[in-house]
């Protein structure tokens, strides 16, 4: 998905603001130029009337009165730099300042994005995501496979802890991969604790720094959006929001079954899951509902919907939050007793 409207028309005016600050700075140095160089003053004069001459020469055709007035004009701006740098001030203190030099701060080189503009677009996308709320080291580098142990095994598969990670993590890598090109949606389950938000945060940086746009919400955040649109039909925000809901290329669904849940939630769950299938928007859910659980709050068409159209990956293990902390008490104890000694 390109970007929206908004969003571009938002970014060029970024820009825009970028190209007149440039403009100010420069006018505000040729002020104090002119003030401290009078000289400069007439320079810059006699430079603007003998470029009018050039040109009527130059469309003319007179080559000898051309090379003449090039002569001068040269002469010209090396007095100029001269008495710019007899005055104390840069040789560069006049040209333009840019913010980035390539792009000459218009956010294009020639009919391309400049580098520039896809920082731009990314950091967009992350202001608009609501993803500044999740765990700032989330990323798939900073993920910690031994968290979940070989000794932990699901009662149900026989399989351990750190095996269903490794597969659920192949699975994470290639909806990334894919996406944009396979339509894919995963549906985390499992207790508290064991990564499930962690992980949805390291697929959303990812897309994000590849461009495509995430919006996240937990689940009473998502729900609350909705339903002001539902009972408020004039608030053009809510419906803009609501729009973005729908359309974004990937949306979050976290900690689904923390909201007070109702016949109204459950249709707004149904009609926002059903709208981004018939979209083919990716969703990511994330609950610690069991699916027997899913299908009684959230009716049987949820439900169908989520066992026919999501990768369904439960996750085992420990609580992570606990083991941090309890790392981190761990460190804080060898180093009061390094202190120590």
């Amino acid at each position: 998905m390109g970007l929206k409207s908004s969003q571009y028309y938002a970014i060029m005016r970024e820009y825009e603001k970028k190209q007149l600050k440039s403009h100010d700075i420069q006018t505000q140095r040729y002020k104090e130029v002119y003030e401290k160089i009078p000289e400069f003053k007439s320079l810059d004069e006699s430079i603007s009337i003998l470029s009018v001459q050039y040109g009527k020469k130059l469309l003319n055709g007179d080559d000898h009165a051309i090379a003449s007035l090039k002569e001068e004009l040269a002469i010209l701006r090396s007095s100029k730099q001269s008495l710019l740098l007899s005055a104390g001030f840069p040789a560069d203190y006049l040209e333009p300042v840019y913010e980035c030099s390539d792009c000459k701060d218009t956010g294009y080189i020639g009919n391309k994005k400049c580098h520039c503009f896809r920082k731009a677009i990314i950091h967009l996308l992350y202001e608009q995501s609501n993803i500044k709320e999740l765990p700032y080291d989330a990323g798939f580098e900073n993920f910690r496979l031994d968290f979940y142990s070989p000794s932990y095994y699901d009662k149900k598969t026989g399989r351990s802890a750190r095996a269903i990670m490794e597969d659920t993590l192949k699975v994470c890598h290639q909806f990334i991969d894919t996406f944009g090109t396979e339509f894919r949606n995963l549906f985390f389950y499992g207790d508290v604790g064991v990564g499930k938000t962690y992980l949805s945060t390291c697929i959303a940086r990812e897309l994000m720094e590849r461009e495509f746009s995430v919006l996240y919400f937990s689940a009473p955040q998502l729900f609350n959006s909705l339903a002001r649109t539902a009972f408020n039909k004039k608030d053009v925000d809510a419906g803009n929001m609501n729009e973005y809901i729908f359309n974004c290329d990937l949306l979050i669904i976290d900690d689904l079954g923390s909201e007070y849940t109702n016949g109204f939630i459950a249709s707004q769950f149904f009609t926002c899951i059903n709208e981004r299938l018939l979209h083919r928007k990716s969703t990511i859910i994330s609950t610690n509902l069991s699916l027997e659980t899913l299908a009684d709050l959230y009716t049987e068409r949820s439900f169908s919907r989520i066992t026919s159209s999501y990768t369904l990956l439960r996750i085992i293990g420990d609580d992570i939050r606990i083991k941090k902390k309890l790392e981190h008490r761990e460190d804080n104890s060898c180093y009061v007793e390094q202190k120590e000694s």
